[in-house]
């Protein structure tokens, strides 16, 4: 009499047949992140041997030393009106940089973020808008090209010349001194990449942390490894920067710097830079006063925010990449690409290698409890499968301990206690993204329509994680107008009641208008001279007298239902109040010198 097998039998069969192929992906894949795992720790233990920290502090004295190169910054947007004006307005505060301008790429059809550049446009001198001239969303790359066009509109109409190009995201911070690093280091490389690393959550944020986890590994580990065995240098879409000699080699068969059909446009220029010859830097993670230098940000915090920005991640890495370019180029960028897309197996492989040891952790259980024997015990007697399956399992802890190793660098070992556990909701998420990346990657095909931008929801930190006010004495030394020895002996002599600028103008190491620039960074107020004679008399009168002398301030332009005001030092939160109580206009500031400023109350009241 033939018998049936049990569903959990049948369960075990195919389990058994499947661990065997299963683990020589894993060997295959294990054995490759092992290679990089050796060049890591390589890399970490002669950096800290040859480059001592008094060649680091020399490096760094150096970067902020090195005349100001112009850059524009690119800031692609769609839907970002709840968070660009915090960013916009932290980044101006916090960039040490002086020579730099932002420009906001905005679509026609978006009205509350386009509100949200006009207004910033409005308030900074250095920030500009740009229109998109296709209705979003189309793709990122897109709204690049749209703002490269603005910016060479605005070189015409200015008469300069930006020398570098950097990109970044709505949801940034910017390091104070990452643009200094930029400016360094495009003398010799025509792409430089800044890390990008997210910033701290609490641990009980699994999908987060995901997020930590992995670019703490992909930035301690793998783009340092690509920088040493001579690899492509992939964009991380923020934090690049690219020298202008660069952007025009990029433009000169289609007239465009960014593919608009590719979802990850930053790696498809990393990649074609390459090709070019156009060297590449990836800058190490360095920690500046316990925190790295990186562009920080928060990811998504949902696992659905996770999946869908992870599909766009693989579909243009793994999917786009491989259609444009195959697995052309030398044995070295081959490689890459090779673990630039084995996620394509290795995710769905790691999503099943999980399921199938929770199904062994259960059955073993059961077993234990109810005297029955296990199923999969038979696995133990064919000594060739219980090495192989023993020899990727000690692999894969290896490979966890390295991760965990890199997380721990950035966030410490209390944060990376969690990696594994992290890992197992990763290969989920991972999994759901590559299934999602080919089915719609497969459906454009067939339907003849391009992909469109797959755009996750942001937020920006509050300003008590990225760093109060910095001190006007601190941004004139990283500024490079004054250096540490005469910023001391200006606070050792300057008298009780004067202030650091007045008393570093009267002493002749600073211009009025040097000291003011650095009151605009300071207070994130735009700094411009104004002409009375251009204010119209009932403008002056927009406050009452009484209000505009106590508080110091001159009315001086309405304008897009604004009241623009004047003033020769930054407002107090009480000063912005109280003005409020007198308009019904929104008011926005202008910084003007004290000089300025007494001609402007001579002129008109």
């Amino acid at each position: 009499m033939e018998v049936t097998p049990s569903p959990i039998a049948t369960l075990d069969l195919l389990v058994h047949s499947l661990l065997v192929p299963l683990a020589l992906w894993i060997l295959v894949s294990g054995i490759d992140d092992l290679f990089i795992d050796a060049i890591c720790f390589f890399t970490y233990i002669s950096d800290r041997a040859w480059h001592p920290g008094r060649w680091r502090q020399q490096e760094l004295h150096d970067a902020l030393a090195a005349p100001q190169k112009r850059i524009a910054i690119f800031v692609p947007l769609w839907q970002e009106e709840s968070v660009i004006r915090q960013m916009v307005s932290n980044n101006v505060n916090q960039i040490e940089y002086l020579s730099y301008d932002l420009f906001l790429g905005v679509y026609p059809n978006d009205t509350p973020t386009l509100t949200a550049a006009r207004e910033l446009e409005a308030t900074f001198a250095n920030v500009h808008t740009a229109v998109c001239g296709n209705p979003g969303p189309t793709s990122k790359a897109d709204c690049l090209n749209w703002i490269y066009q603005r910016m060479l509109a605005f070189e015409r109409e200015h008469q300069v010349r930006f020398e570098i190009i950097a990109t970044h995201d709505a949801e940034d911070v910017v390091h104070p001194i990452a643009l200094h690093w930029m400016n360094y280091h495009c003398d010799v490389y025509d792409m430089v990449q800044v890390p990008v690393l997210p910033l701290p959550t609490p641990i009980q944020s699994w999908t987060h942390g995901i997020y930590c986890d992995e670019f703490a590994e992909f930035q301690t580990k793998d783009m340092p490894g690509r920088q040493i065995l001579g690899g492509f240098i992939p964009s991380n879409g923020v934090g690049t920067a690219f020298t202008r000699y660069a952007m025009e080699r990029l433009a000169e068969r289609t007239g465009r710097i960014f593919e608009p059909e590719c979802l990850t446009e930053d790696y498809e220029n990393g990649l074609k830079l390459h090709f070019l010859g156009c060297p590449q830097l990836f800058m190490p993670v360095q920690m500046q006063g316990g925190q790295p230098v990186a562009t920080r940000e928060y990811f998504p915090q949902t696992i659905k925010g996770a999946i869908k920005q992870r599909t766009r991640w693989v579909t243009g890495i793994a999917l786009q990449s491989w259609e444009r370019h195959g697995w052309r180029g030398s044995i070295g960028t081959v490689y890459w690409m090779w673990r630039d897309r084995k996620g394509l197996v290795g995710n769905p492989v790691s999503m099943l290698t999980s399921l199938m040891f929770v199904y062994g952790l259960l059955t073993w259980t059961w077993c234990r409890v109810t005297g029955v024997q296990w199923g999969l015990q038979g696995i133990a007697s064919g000594m060739p499968t219980f090495v192989l399956l023993s020899f990727t399992s000690s692999m894969q802890f290896v490979h966890l301990g390295v991760r965990a190793w890199c997380t721990a660098r950035i966030y410490g070992w209390s944060y990376a206690s969690a990696v594994p556990i992290r890992a197992m909701l990763a290969n989920y998420i991972n999994f759901r993204a590559t299934a999602g990346a080919v089915w719609r990657f497969a459906k454009s095909k067939v339907d003849g329509k391009p992909l469109v931008w797959l755009k996750t929801d942001h937020s920006y930190p509050a300003l008590a994680a990225v760093g109060q006010r910095r001190r006007l004495g601190e941004i004139l030394v990283t500024a490079g107008r004054i250096s540490t020895a005469q910023l001391e002996w200006a606070l050792r002599t300057k008298p009780q009641q004067v202030r650091l600028g007045e008393h570093l103008v009267r002493s002749r190491l600073l211009t009025e208008q040097q000291v003011y620039q650095a009151l605009s960074l300071q207070a994130s107020i735009p700094l411009l001279h104004i002409d009375p004679r251009r204010i119209r008399a009932s403008t002056a009168r927009a406050l009452p007298v009484h209000v505009v002398e106590q508080w110091r301030v001159v009315p001086y332009q309405v304008a897009g239902g604004f009241l623009f005001l004047a003033c020769a030092e930054s407002p107090s939160e009480s000063m912005k109040a109280e003005l409020g109580k007198f308009t019904k206009l929104d008011i926005r500031w202008q910084l003007v010198t004290a000089s300025n400023f007494a001609e402007l109350r001579q002129a008109l009241l």
